[in-house]
């Protein structure tokens, strides 16, 4: 085990039962009331008003949902008609709006992560929120910091931005503040250690798993993101459905009344995972939401008041906290259109509202293209002149059969019998390889429709179309002939990632031996891959025909005139890799979901005893070599950094193991700052994206705590500023429970990547 005994024996939230040996979660009571500080407190003094005027009834009423016949929305609260309060539309996607018609399907966030771009992330989060609010839905749910991707074969890892606490809390944040300005309600999912599909909910007779984390690896890792998130404002955290230390998620005192509500002093509101109540006594355990019903609570929760299980005043936190939430956005404006509006059955005659807008298509293909990473480039690209002849191979270059409201499309697959559709929790095996056509996102909830797909093959016949280019194409064949006047041979392949089910490797067979047959026979063979996650490249990747590789992640429905532009070089790569991407399977510290196997039981349990060490902390500390390492990407031109100048700003540490860890809001005091230059040193125009790495003492050897992406021209430079806060240096101390500095020499490392450091120093404390 990578944590110590003193964390097991000094943290509330991971105790060993004497009777099971299991870990336990120890309770938190009782629920505290939200504040109102900061943000909050008009939306505080709004709420408590009008919550004042409601009876228990009511106030009961909105804290749960309802069937509404006459929208599509994942959930409805009840209403409270007599103070003409119209209830609130609860509805996914991560990528745009779901199950709905005239919406925009944006890149996912995997993809957003790659770009490591803030301002993007913002203008694509301030846009779709303008999406949701025009069809009528007040929570939008998403972010996601939950998966974080603690095993790569995780099938929601697409949804979350990265494996990094520090890159993924950055991107939460600036995704919540832009949902929040276009005027829907964000919600940070899914509290907490949410890292498996396998198992990851009760069903026939099986408990959830049970993810049994230390307290210094919860803080330090998997709560790292939501103490963004809650930063940043989010009015809304969604508990999860599987079981923390042998409690469930939505039940979890601990986790809900100790760590969110306490600790993180959240003042929204706490949201169920859909049907993931266990009994009424999560209202106690800190629970303000039920959806899609009343579960255990509709008329027992008053009842419960009566009979005095549930204190009112608790039931009146509830409703505070969901009207806060409604307040703080401006949801109590004439402009906010009726709840569900936009999502009627669009089998039946339904208004049209559509909820595009044409400031929102540079983001989209901004987008797209800044997600692209290009991990291999032989002097292959971009296209030294317009090509006479292209042949184009591979099932993930041309669009789908199957409809575009159908999620099943999202997948490649041409029906519901080829994936293996059926009931969450049953067993299912499908290809990664979704040979039906590209993806351009993964699949089921955190997914939506577009109007169109601009599909690879599309593009590049547009294109050819102007230029004179002649292209060949199979899309079919393992082994297909080759035209030997091909100026460049492009493949495409996928993986696919779905929520439901973990995937069962990172490679398939039949795509790497399309790469391989086409490689043999085409000097310039360039590999374009569509992938919901990580996915392997060494049984081809130093081919000496494969010439460049591009991961091309998930785009949206940009993708092909996206992928175009970089060909083309008439827009430069700047992607990075969020993740990394190892050799082989057995490199990475943690590999498959648990429970699977001939072993499983009724009680599944997952130790991480990994602690932080997952992903680069994992490699850095075991000195393992990656193929290609976390934060690296390729670009058309070259940068030099220089001129590293790093500045203490009176730190001084904290007494570990005493009583005065750092405050909270002393956390985000900077207390550093680093100072580099960034020059491009090559032909063109790029981007670069120059990463600050902290070496915090008896941690990881790296850990990032900065990033800045930068265009300089060539021949210029741009001096890159990282402001390090206090909580940048922190580690978690149990027997405190608190964050501290500790005394020591912490290492900087500054570079284009977690491997390629240009600079170094270090800061005494």
């Amino acid at each position: 085990m990578l944590f110590s005994l003193t964390a097991l024996l000094f943290a509330p939230s991971f105790v060993a039962s004497t009777t099971s040996g299991y870990a336990q979660s120890s309770p938190v009571f009782p629920s505290p009331p939200g504040k109102g500080a900061g943000i909050w407190a008009d939306a505080y003094e709004n709420a408590q008003d009008f919550v004042r005027q409601m009876t228990l009834e009511e106030k009961v009423n909105i804290t749960r949902g309802f069937t509404v016949t006459d929208n599509v929305c994942a959930g409805n609260t009840g209403t409270v008609p007599r103070l003409a309060w119209p209830g609130m539309c609860l509805h996914d996607a991560g990528n745009g709006v779901r199950a709905a018609d005239l919406v925009n399907s944006y890149p996912s966030a995997l993809h957003v992560g790659a770009s490591w771009d803030r301002n993007l992330t913002y203008d694509r989060a301030y846009y779709m929120g303008q999406e949701f609010k025009a069809k009528g839905i007040n929570v939008l749910l998403g972010p996601n910091a939950g998966p974080l991707g603690r095993t790569p074969l995780g099938g929601r890892n697409w949804e979350g931005f990265s494996v990094d606490p520090y890159l993924s809390g950055q991107l939460n944040a600036d995704t919540i503040v832009g949902h929040q300005d276009a005027g829907v309600i964000a919600t940070l999912k899914h509290f907490i250690a949410n890292e498996q599909e396998t198992y990851r909910r009760p069903y026939f007779g099986v408990e959830a798993v049970s993810a049994n984390v230390d307290d210094k690896t919860l803080h330090e890792l998997y709560l790292w993101p939501f103490m963004d998130g809650v930063r940043a404002g989010v009015a809304s955290v969604m508990c999860s459905y599987n079981r923390i230390n042998n409690t469930y998620g939505c039940e979890n005192s601990k986790l809900m009344n100790g760590v969110l509500k306490t600790e993180l002093a959240f003042d929204g509101f706490v949201l169920l995972d859909w049907n993931a109540q266990h009994n009424l006594e999560s209202a106690n355990a800190g629970l303000d939401m039920l959806m899609p019903g009343g579960g255990f609570w509709g008329n027992n929760l008053t009842q419960a008041v009566q009979n005095g299980s549930v204190n009112e005043d608790r039931v009146t936190d509830m409703a505070t906290r969901i009207l806060a939430a409604w307040f703080l956005v401006g949801q109590n404006g004439t402009n906010f259109p009726v709840p569900g509006i936009g999502l009627k059955n669009l089998t039946q005659p339904h208004e049209q509202v559509d909820a595009r807008i044409p400031e929102s298509k540079p983001v989209i293909l901004e987008g797209a293209i800044a997600g692209h990473v290009l991990v291999k480039n032989n002097d292959a690209l971009p296209f030294k002149k317009n090509p006479t002849m292209l042949s184009i191979y591979g099932y993930d270059a041309t669009i789908p059969g199957t409809k575009n409201t159908d999620n099943l499309f999202q997948l490649g697959y041409t029906s519901s019998a080829e994936m293996g559709q059926a009931v969450l929790g049953t067993e299912q095996h499908f290809n990664q390889a979704a040979k039906g056509g590209t993806i351009v996102t993964g699949g089921r909830a955190g997914a939506n429709g577009p109007a169109y797909i601009d599909d690879p093959l599309s593009a590049f016949q547009q294109r050819a179309k102007v230029d004179g280019t002649w292209i060949n194409w199979d899309l079919t064949s393992s082994n297909p002939d080759v035209n030997a006047a091909s100026d460049a041979c492009l493949v495409f392949i996928n993986a696919i990632a779905t929520e439901g089910w973990d995937r069962e490797g990172l490679h398939d067979d039949f795509s790497d031996g399309l790469i391989l047959n086409v490689a043999s026979k085409c000097a310039n063979t360039i590999v374009i891959i569509h992938a919901a996650g990580i996915r392997l490249v060494d049984q081809w990747i130093d081919h000496p025909n494969v010439t460049a590789t591009v991961i091309a992640h998930l785009p949206g429905q940009d993708s092909g005139e996206a992928l175009v532009k970089l060909l083309y070089g008439e827009a430069v790569f700047s992607g990075k890799l969020p993740y990394t991407l190892a050799k082989n399977e057995s490199d990475y510290g943690v590999y498959a979901a648990c429970g699977r196997g001939p072993t499983n039981t009724t009680d599944p349990q997952c130790d991480f005893t990994e602690g932080v060490y997952v992903d680069y902390r994992h490699f850095d500390e075991k000195d393992i070599l990656p193929r290609f390492e976390f934060g690296y990407g390729l670009s058309y031109t070259t940068f030099n950094y220089s001129s590293l100048a790093i500045e203490p700003l009176g730190i001084k540490p904290d007494a570990q193991g005493s009583s005065t860890p750092s405050s909270d809001e002393a956390l985000w005091e900077v207390i550093a700052t680093v100072n580099a230059t960034v020059t491009n040193t090559g032909p063109v125009a790029g981007a670069e994206v120059a990463q600050l790495y902290l070496g915090i003492p008896n941690s990881p050897p790296k850990q990032l705590r900065g990033f800045k992406k930068i265009n300089p021209s060539p021949e210029n430079s741009t001096e890159v500023v990282f402001e390090l806060t206090r909580r940048d240096f922190s580690v978690w101390d149990v027997i405190t429970q608190g964050w501290v500095v500790q005394s020591g020499e912490y290492a900087v490392y500054v570079g284009a990547s977690s491997r390629d450091i240009r600079l170094d120093g270090s800061i005494t404390v």
